[in-house]
């Protein structure tokens, strides 16, 4: 199988080239990247525990989905590809922000992402690819961001860094 690229960017979001997806990793280099959020009519946010064989982050849990735009696709249709090959469904998606981390990772591997935070609303069961996704769970946003001061080592390292920026994003929006 052919491994993935990312699209890499300068800090307007403007393409330069293209990676291997572990190569980009491995350098630390800028790239596009995309965080899906999906809440429920009670403002609960679904969360997704990773696959326990992920090369990095196993096990731990993070938001509903998140990837890499794939060349030649707009954000939104690659928010909308993943959630539907990790969460097994479809929803219309509307991007709120984008905002550049840095976060290094206990193996060695570097996420610098340009990250396109989306949002989109959903009420049923998700039907999740055990490839990717080792469990599922709906969560208001006060106790994810309490559970977040109490168990950091249970949360991805983009996780603690977006969730913040979102929920404030989401507060600020009310």
């Amino acid at each position: 199988m052919k491994e993935e690229k990312v699209i890499l960017v300068d800090r307007e979001d403007n393409p330069v080239g293209t990676l291997p997806k572990m190569e980009a990793h491995e350098k630390g280099v800028l790239h596009r990247a995309f965080s899906v959020f999906i809440l429920n009519q009670k403002g609960e946010l679904m969360l997704q525990q990773r696959a326990l064989h992920k090369y990095h982050s196993p096990g731990l849990w993070t938001n509903t989905c998140c990837s890499h735009q794939r060349e030649g696709e707009e954000n939104l249709q690659a928010g909308t590809r993943r959630l539907e090959e990790e969460m097994g469904f479809s929803v219309p998606l509307e991007e709120l922000f984008s905002f550049i981390y840095k976060a290094p990772f206990d193996n060695g591997l570097t996420e610098h992402e340009l990250d396109h935070v989306m949002l989109g609303y959903y009420e049923g069961i998700p039907e999740i690819n055990s490839d990717e996704v080792n469990a599922w769970k709906w969560m208001s946003l006060n106790e994810i961001a309490s559970d977040l001061t109490v168990n950091p080592e249970s949360y991805t390292v983009w996780f603690k860094i977006i969730f913040e920026r979102f929920f404030n994003h989401v507060k600020s929006t009310k």
